[in-house]
Parts: C-alpha cells; sequence; structure tokens
C-alpha cells in the first residue's frame, strides 16, 4: 500500500479571483499551492462578481498543480458566507481541495469552518492581526492544516510601520512560527509587495527560511521561482545532512570541523525530508 507524499508548501502563489486569465496561467511557474484569492485581491464592489466567476471558470480550468485553495473573505464578513458556500462547490467538483480563512482569530470560526467541509478538505489559516498572533498557540492547536503569516495586515493593525529590514514584525512572525511548530504545523512566510525586487524577496525569504519556515507566500510568478530555490535544500546541504547522520551513526562527534549530537541529528532529518528523502537520507 503506498502513501500520498507530504504536501509540499515552499511557493504558495495568490492570485486574483477576477482575474481568469491569470489563474489559468497560474501553473506555469510551478508553484506547491494555487491560491484563488477572494479576499484581499478583488476590492469590494467586485467581490460578488468574482464568486460567481470562479464558480463557472473554475470547474474546468482548475490550475495544475498539486493543491489549489480559495482564499474566502474572513469570519463575520458580508461576503463569507456565500464564499464558503462557493468553495463547498468547487470542492465537490474537484476544482478545489480546500479554503483559506484569513484574520483566524478565534478557534470557532476553524469549528465552524470544518463543520461544513468535507473531512479532507485543507484547511489554511491565516495570523494576521493582534489577537491573532498574541493567541496563535491554541488557535493552531485547534488543528488547521497549515498556517501563514501575514506582516502587512498585523503592522497595519498594531499601527505599524512596514521597513525592509522587517524587524518592525520579528517577533510576530516568530510567534506564529513557534506555535506552529509546537502543533506540527507547517508554516507559511510573509509576502513581499515589492514584487519586482527579487533580490528583496530571495533576503527576507532566506531569513525566514532561518527561522524555520517552510515555504512563503507568492504575489507574482517570478517569486514563485525563488521561493521554491530558498526552500529547497541544496545538493551540499543534502551531503552534508547525510554526512552528518553517517557520523551520528558511527559516533563519530565531528564533521567539517563542526561538533555532531543528537540535535545535529535531527535538523539533518529534516533537511533530507524537506528535499523529499527520507530521515535516514535514502
Amino acid at each position: 500500500m503506498t502513501s500520498n507524499p507530504p504536501r509540499q508548501w515552499r511557493s504558495v502563489l495568490f492570485v486574483p479571483g477576477n482575474r481568469p486569465e491569470m489563474i489559468a496561467k497560474s501553473a506555469r511557474s510551478l508553484p506547491d499551492v494555487v491560491i484563488v484569492d477572494l479576499e484581499d485581491a478583488v476590492a469590494a464592489p467586485e467581490k460578488n462578481a468574482a464568486r460567481l466567476q470562479v464558480l463557472e471558470t473554475l470547474p474546468a480550468g482548475r490550475p495544475e498543480v498539486s493543491t489549489v485553495l480559495a482564499r474566502v473573505n474572513p469570519t463575520g464578513s458580508q461576503w463569507h458566507t456565500a464564499d464558503l458556500a462557493a468553495s463547498l462547490r468547487l470542492i465537490e467538483a474537484g476544482a478545489l481541495d480546500g479554503v483559506v480563512l484569513p484574520r483566524y482569530e478565534h478557534t470557532e470560526e476553524l469549528a465552524a469552518l470544518r463543520a461544513e467541509l468535507p473531512a479532507d478538505a485543507v484547511v489554511l489559516v491565516g495570523l494576521e492581526t493582534a489577537l491573532g498572533v498574541a493567541d496563535a498557540r491554541p488557535l493552531l492547536a485547534a488543528g488547521p492544516d497549515a498556517v501563514y503569516f501575514g506582516a502587512e495586515d498585523f503592522a497595519a493593525d498594531v499601527g505599524g510601520r512596514r521597513s525592509p529590514g522587517g524587524q518592525e514584525v520579528l517577533f510576530a512572525r516568530s510567534q506564529v512560527l513557534l506555535a506552529a511548530a509546537l502543533s506540527g504545523l507547517a508554516a507559511v512566510d510573509q509576502a513581499v509587495v515589492a514584487v519586482r525586487d527579487l533580490t528583496a524577496f530571495r533576503v527576507d525569504a532566506a531569513a525566514g527560511r532561518d527561522l524555520g519556515y517552510v515555504g512563503k507566500v507568492c504575489l507574482h510568478p517570478d517569486q514563485v521561482v525563488v521561493a521554491r530555490e530558498v526552500f529547497t535544500p541544496s545538493a551540499a546541504e543534502v551531503e552534508h545532512a547525510r554526512a552528518v547522520l553517517a557520523a551520528g551513526a558511527a559516533g563519530v562527534a565531528v564533521v567539517d570541523g563542526a561538533m555532531v549530537d543528537g540535535v545535529h541529528v535531527r535538523m539533518a532529518q529534516r533537511v533530507l525530508a524537506r528535499a523529499g528523502f527520507g530521515e535516514d537520507g535514502s
């Protein structure tokens, strides 16, 4: 009996729900996940029309990627109920794998969402408000499939000002990652809104990877390519991880001049898992 490979979250591409031509081309850059966005990417006067357009076009034109989700408008908004009903129809038609719940703040929101969806539907939640980040641990312990950190919304909520270095959101970014790790969830890192500045995106993605994030929110296909590179271990990293495992098994204390103990073996196993290998390197 074979099992399905683990879901990848290295590159999560958001596409406006009211741009069918962009949805149709979204798989070209090979993202791991495509998110058809009915929330921030669609202006309020266009939301109802965008929902109807997605309902009409997505069943016949699902992007050819492993995971396709729809980001509904937040719980309590005037569009949430209709967005959820449309998403359910699309899941039943095989056009979606699940939904994205933005501005997640109360466990009751997730429970209500789960009650409406099939048991195997994927739920990605967004922690992007002061309350959501502050309560990250119980919110993620409630059982979503993955989480993303929304830095722009968080900064706006607390009255912060975004900067190139991102120090103003570092605590929140780390808080979300820590809560995700404690719940065993994949955590997707913040967006970089300067979509043409791929150098800035690469630097920010590397910083997120160093924190422990497994992937990146992407707002442009060019960002997808960089995210895939950053969040996929290189051949050198894989070789080093295998050497660490071998040293750990043989009781050797040093690899490339650095001490090896149990924690380094666990880190090496994570590198190999990210690269698609078993924990033994095979």
